[in-house]
């Protein structure tokens, strides 16, 4: 939108010359006035038709015909501002559409322009001059089209690997924690059926000795019982530890998410609120919440021109631990509800919470519970 209002800027300055340089009686002016505000009316509607490339050939072409019928040397004597006004619809011509309808309109301005001059009373060496400098103007129009084309073509092409690095990348993540998860829930299995399992038997065999000791003997019997006890119970606690307990809890969500901030140069506002620390998340509710975020800054990559999400965390009360990501966002249209989307609202609901997701004027946003375990 910037380089439309640049292209009126450079219009607006170059055609109050070219009609001062008329310097027509005052009777005459309303028509030239007339064919100066059809040009500008016809200007007005290239924002509309941008993507349409043949209606804003048709625009220019027009606005081109305009230009030299509204200056044309009636009597005899050549306007030096056309030449400024044809190049800028030619310019104007290459900067958005495609190469082929670019040529065709800066054909359309340099015949205008050659028509123009050979009805002038410019001299040879000036006509020259003039076809000398459209023919430069053209030549480096299309090397500048041909380059730009190149340049966008290679910032696809960055992009489409740059984006594939930071799936790889985000990817990486997920597996990685989610194999640590295994391997704590792998570890927790091992200590359970092997050091729990033979604790267990000690404990029997220490009991079945009690009972055929002495009196003098039982009470060191029952003191080595009470230990294998106290170990068992100890052993218990580890193993319900390494199944539910994260080592990061809300912190190592953050971790992780901060990660993903700079692997994808997002900008990620964070608001934790009353409880969402304390909250006692257990590690495979910490990866739901940590997978459900990432998945929503996921959707405004893939969908969204934002660089930038809110972040809020709370747990009021201790029972609900609430997370919301908030991103901008034009219009207030609806949104089809993807797999990734759906994904995350079986993972929350298969541990009893639920997602809701809206978009308002401004902002669409993504909002989760989980509730929350307590373990004594």
């Amino acid at each position: 939108m910037k380089s439309y209002w640049l292209w009126i800027l450079l219009n607006v300055a170059v055609w109050p010359f070219a009609i001062a340089y008329l310097n027509l009686p005052i009777n005459q002016l309303p028509v030239y006035l007339f064919g100066v505000s059809f040009y500008f009316l016809l200007f007005f509607l290239v924002p509309l038709i941008e993507k349409k490339p043949i209606a804003l050939f048709f625009i220019l072409g027009t606005n081109t015909v305009i230009a030299a019928a509204t200056l044309f040397p009636y009597n005899d004597q050549f306007n030096p501002f056309l030449i400024l006004i044809l190049s800028l619809l030619i310019a104007e011509g290459f900067y958005r559409l495609p190469l082929r309808y670019s040529i065709a309109n800066g054909a359309i301005g340099a015949f205008a322009l050659g028509f123009t001059t050979l009805h002038s009373n410019l001299g040879w060496f000036l006509q020259t001059f003039i076809t000398v400098y459209i023919i430069f103007l053209l030549i480096a129009l299309i090397h500048y089209k041909k380059t730009k084309d190149h340049l966008m073509d290679l910032e696809a092409r960055h992009e489409a690997i740059f984006s594939e690095f930071r799936d790889l990348k985000r990817r990486a993540v997920s597996e990685e924690e989610l194999a640590r998860q295994e391997e704590r829930v792998l570890i927790a299995h091992e200590i359970h059926d092997s050091v729990g399992h033979k604790l267990t038997a000690l404990i029997m065999q220490l009991e079945m000795f009690r009972l055929q000791t002495s009196e003098n003997e039982q009470e060191r019997v029952e003191a080595l019982k009470e230990l294998a006890n106290e170990s068992l119970n100890e052993t218990r606690r580890a193993v319900k530890s390494l199944k539910t307990n994260d080592t990061g809890g809300l912190p190592g969500i953050l971790r992780l998410i901060r990660r993903l901030e700079l692997e994808n140069m997002m900008h990620i506002h964070f608001s934790v609120k009353y409880g969402a620390f304390s909250a006692p998340l257990t590690g495979e509710q910490s990866f739901v919440i940590y997978r459900s975020v990432q998945e929503a800054l996921t959707n405004i990559m893939k969908h969204s021109d934002a660089k930038e999400a809110e972040i809020t965390f709370e747990a009021p009360g201790g029972s609900i631990f609430r997370f919301e990501i908030r991103n901008p966002a034009t219009g207030t249209d609806g949104y089809q509800e993807g797999f990734g989307l759906s994904q995350m609202r079986q993972r929350l609901e298969k541990h009893n919470g639920g997602l809701k997701v809206y978009q308002t004027e401004g902002h669409f946003i993504v909002n989760g519970f989980i509730k929350i375990r307590q373990f004594s």
